[in-house]
Order: C-alpha cells, then sequence, then structure tokens
C-alpha cells in the first residue's frame, strides 16, 4: 500500500494481548487484517495480491509465466523465515551456529534465483521496481538485519546478490517507514522476554562502534 501511495489507517494491537475484537475478524488470530468497507481479508499474500489486483500501478509482472514464478517465491518465505529465525531465536551461541546450516541453504535458493532469473542489475528481485516478492521477504531481511547487529555472523557476505537485495531494500523508505517508530526496542523487548541468546549482546555494537 505504500509503494502505491495508498491511503490507509494502521491499529496496532499487543499480540500477546489481542483484543476481542481482533480475534472477532481475525480467523487464525493472526496479522495482518485488512477491512475493506464492510470485508475483512487476512493473511498478508492475500492482502498484498488483493491491492495490487485493485490498485494500479502493478506490482506483480504482466508476464503471466513471471507473475507465477513470482508467487512461487512468494510462497517460500515462510519456510525462509523459519530457516532465517533460526540463526536468532536461539537460547544459546551454539544454537546459532547450527541454525547458521539450515540459512545458509535457504539463501542459496535465493541466491540462484536471483542471479538466474533475474536477468538485469535489479537492485529489486525483478528489477529497478519494488514487486510484490520484494514485499514479501524485506520484513524478514528487516528483523535479521536488526539481529545480526549483535550476532555479527556476517551470513549474508557469501550470498552476494541477496546482500545487495537486502541492501537495496533497507534502503528504501517505503520499506523502512512500514513499521512504527519504536520498532527496534519492540524488537529487542521481544527477544530479550523469551530469552534469546542475541539479547544477552545488546549494547555490544554501540560499545564496539564507541571504541
Amino acid at each position: 500500500m505504500r509503494a502505491k501511495d495508498v491511503k490507509f489507517e494502521v491499529t496496532y494491537i499487543n499480540l500477546r494481548d489481542k483484543p476481542d475484537w481482533f480475534l472477532e475478524i481475525s480467523p487464525h488470530g493472526k496479522v495482518p487484517v485488512l477491512k475493506v468497507g464492510s470485508d475483512i481479508l487476512f493473511e498478508s499474500n492475500a492482502i498484498a495480491e488483493f491491492v495490487d489486483e485493485t490498485v494500479p500501478p502493478r506490482l506483480h509482472p504482466e508476464d503471466p509465466v513471471k507473475r507465477a514464478r513470482n508467487r512461487a517465491w512468494t510462497d517460500f518465505v515462510p519456510s525462509f523465515s523459519k530457516a532465517l529465525s533460526g540463526v536468532y531465536y536461539t537460547k544459546t551461541a551454539a544454537e546459532t551456529e547450527q541454525g547458521l546450516e539450515g540459512a545458509r541453504k535457504a539463501l542459496q535458493r535465493l541466491e540462484d534465483a536471483i542471479t538466474t532469473e533475474r536477468g538485469n542489475d535489479g537492485p529489486y528481485f525483478n528489477g529497478p521496481e519494488l514487486c510484490l516478492v520484494d514485499a514479501a521477504y524485506a520484513p524478514f531481511l528487516q528483523r535479521f538485519a536488526i539481529a545480526d547487529g549483535y550476532l555479527r555472523t556476517n551470513l549474508l557476505d557469501g550470498f552476494p546478490a541477496v546482500r545487495a537485495w537486502a541492501g537495496a531494500l533497507l534502503s528504501n523508505d517505503i520499506v523502512t517507514g512500514a513499521v512504527p517508530s519504536n520498532f527496534v526496542d519492540e524488537f529487542h523487548a521481544n527477544l530479550t522476554r523469551r530469552g534469546f541468546h542475541v539479547a544477552s549482546l545488546f549494547g555490544t555494537a554501540q560499545t564496539a562502534a564507541a571504541e
């Protein structure tokens, strides 16, 4: 919606204390939920597809084969996000190391897709313009970038195409402006509350910079 300059209002909720009105309209109890008039839409991909079909310009490729392949890569997001979060949703440094193996496999699939299917210099998944694949992956690349600022795995260094793609996305205010101003603090608080290893490193990045 930000990429298409759609006017909309956001209501944030506490996912640890979901209000009744939200549970009544969200069949899976998850965000996001989009209310269009009296109609309720849920699940990120379904919402993105609806907005793309109803508000120009299209962010999906016009070519039907390319569009289908884009949808296939969007369907890979749950597996990708699970693999990437397996690096920082860990209780110990040893678990983080174990998580890197799965993350590398997922990243290699994307590296191959970008280098063999795009056919241009990007910087986004399909080329110079944002598409729905970019919108689907950006939140998880953003969260990983925050966590890796402390873990310092340098994981993306082994995947230059993905690293450049992530850099372009996280330099775009359409992407970075899609979260509230206190997002980093809330993300930190969530990691701390859940007792993850990365939370024990909070402050180390700033200390290193000061040195």
